[in-house]
């Protein structure tokens, strides 16, 4: 009998206990955790995709998007069922004029975390020669349309003059100029021709321009609209460096490298971009890089884009997101070098470390990478 007073004793102790330590959504709350890695996204008019942390005390949180933004924003949650998972939101293209906003709501239990989402409306203004699309908040500092005359502006352009295997081991030599009649660089019909090419004393020929070489540009929206070449061996770029930099005292990576488009012709139409500093670069193997198939890039123009700020870098593929670096706030040189001065470089190289990978086949020569326009945007 007593056996049994105990028992009983011990389990109305228990069903007090379970009482007071339980809430109205059946489960404790007080010592719930939940926080997000941010708490707003601001996307531009063309959209992109944004990763968003998420950490809790216990898994089966939720993350949905409110009424106001459901139908242009995306939203896929990972490792619901842990106490550590990810968010992915994917914001569609406005193509109103007008600017838009909504939320992500973030919840375990009575504990909720609201993301903000706003959007830039689009903004066309036009320009003398067309009409440009001028980024929200932005405006047209440079361009080139390359529709006057038959060669680059000197002003705006320097040719880069190197023998073959001066970097990465490509096979062409860099001129200023032409061989056999034809040149490496030629403007017609609107479009910048830069050819590659074998002359006839075997060497390779094609053209590598810099613009603004020592000025540069600290920031801002970088875009070029570019057909690709076909062929084993080609390797164009769309890509920036430090202006006036002393590779001696600030050698490469350390100086940092913005590659906005690079093709390898052995893996036609698949362009990427890549960032390279001394924490993050090929030769480690821990480069910041996004590959992805652009179709038709060797058939027709695509644009390829850079969006540069203080606190992140990212490119796109006509509007498509391809990659997304955040700067950390630390500013440090071994992973952000970016908070100097960068200038653009066009080229097509034949052959070298990455593209003569796999070989070249001369028969394709020559090739062209054609570019109809670059254009440098900065905040107002």
């Amino acid at each position: 009998m007593g056996k049994f007073k105990l028992f009983a004793l011990l389990m109305s102790l228990c069903l007090l206990s379970c009482s007071n330590s339980s809430s109205d959504d059946g489960g404790r709350t007080d010592d719930m955790t939940l926080s997000c890695s941010q708490t707003s996204i601001e996307a531009p008019a063309n959209g992109g995709t944004y990763t968003v942390a998420v950490a809790s005390s216990t898994g089966g949180w939720t993350a949905t998007a409110d009424e106001n933004s459901n139908s242009w924003v995306k939203v896929n949650a990972s490792n619901t069922d842990k106490a550590t998972g990810i968010i992915s939101v994917t914001v569609d293209e406005n193509t109103s004029k007008e600017a838009r906003n909504g939320a992500i709501n973030v919840k375990l239990g009575s504990k909720q975390v609201s993301i903000s989402v706003t959007q830039a409306g689009k903004n066309i203004t036009p320009i003398e020669g067309g009409e440009m699309v001028i980024p929200e908040g932005y405006k047209l500092v440079w361009n080139d349309e390359f529709n006057e005359g038959s060669e680059l502006n000197s002003t705006d352009w320097r040719h880069e003059v190197k023998k073959s295997g001066w970097v990465n081991n490509e096979l062409q030599n860099y001129a200023n100029g032409s061989a056999d009649g034809k040149r490496v660089t030629e403007i017609a019909d609107n479009r910048l021709y830069i050819n590659c090419f074998k002359g006839s004393n075997g060497k390779i020929y094609s053209g590598r321009v810099y613009a603004h070489e020592t000025q540069g540009w600290l920031y801002g929206i970088f875009e070029a609209r570019i057909k690709l070449p076909k062929g084993k061996g080609t390797w164009p770029a769309f890509w920036m460096m430090p202006c006036n930099n002393d590779f001696v005292a600030n050698p490469w990576p350390k100086c940092g490298e913005i590659d906005i488009m690079e093709e390898v012709g052995f893996n036609p139409n698949y362009t990427s971009s890549s960032l390279h500093t001394e924490k993050f670069n090929h030769v480690k193997g821990t480069q910041i890089t996004k590959e992805r198939l652009t179709a038709g890039a060797e058939d027709g123009f695509h644009v390829y884009r850079l969006e540069w700020t203080p606190d992140y870098i990212k490119t796109y593929v006509d509007g498509k997101e391809l990659l997304n670096f955040n700067n950390d706030g630390k500013n440090e040189v071994g992973s952000w070098p970016f908070n100097k001065p960068f200038y653009v470089i066009l080229n097509l190289a034949w052959g070298g470390d990455w593209g003569g990978k796999k070989g070249v086949d001369e028969s394709a020569l020559p090739v062209q990478m054609e570019v109809d326009y670059v254009r440098v945007f900065q905040k107002k």
